[in-house]
């Protein structure tokens, strides 16, 4: 008999305990989810979105600082970019930085 009265108090009285982890653990995701999925996803819709609709005479900066402006839009996913009068380069435009192409074209449009 004394054994068994041992077992039952060395029993877990948790209750609520479990529920609240299981609460706690579920907030976490959601807050991960709003704060770091959900924008990563967004902003990588934003990119493919732009890449897709490059066209030609478009003024753009690549990833790695280079200014040009599209003189030819390719088949097999590359560009024809004029740095400057008579100099081409053949780009991938997966090169394309979204963020510094829309500054370049937010400075160069004339303010209303």
């Amino acid at each position: 008999m004394n054994q068994y009265f041992v077992l039952l108090q060395a029993a877990p009285q948790g209750g609520m305990g479990g529920g609240f982890q299981f609460i706690f653990l579920g907030l976490m995701i959601v807050v991960f989810w709003l704060f770091f999925i959900r924008p990563q996803a967004k902003k990588a819709k934003q990119q493919k979105s732009f890449i897709e609709n490059l066209q030609k005479g478009e003024k753009v900066v690549t990833i790695a600082g280079i200014h040009g402006k599209i003189n030819k839009v390719n088949e097999d996913g590359t560009l024809e970019l004029e740095v400057s009068p008579g100099s081409y380069i053949k780009i991938e435009k997966s090169a394309i930085s979204l963020e510094w192409s829309n500054q370049l074209n937010k400075t160069a449009a004339p303010a209303k």
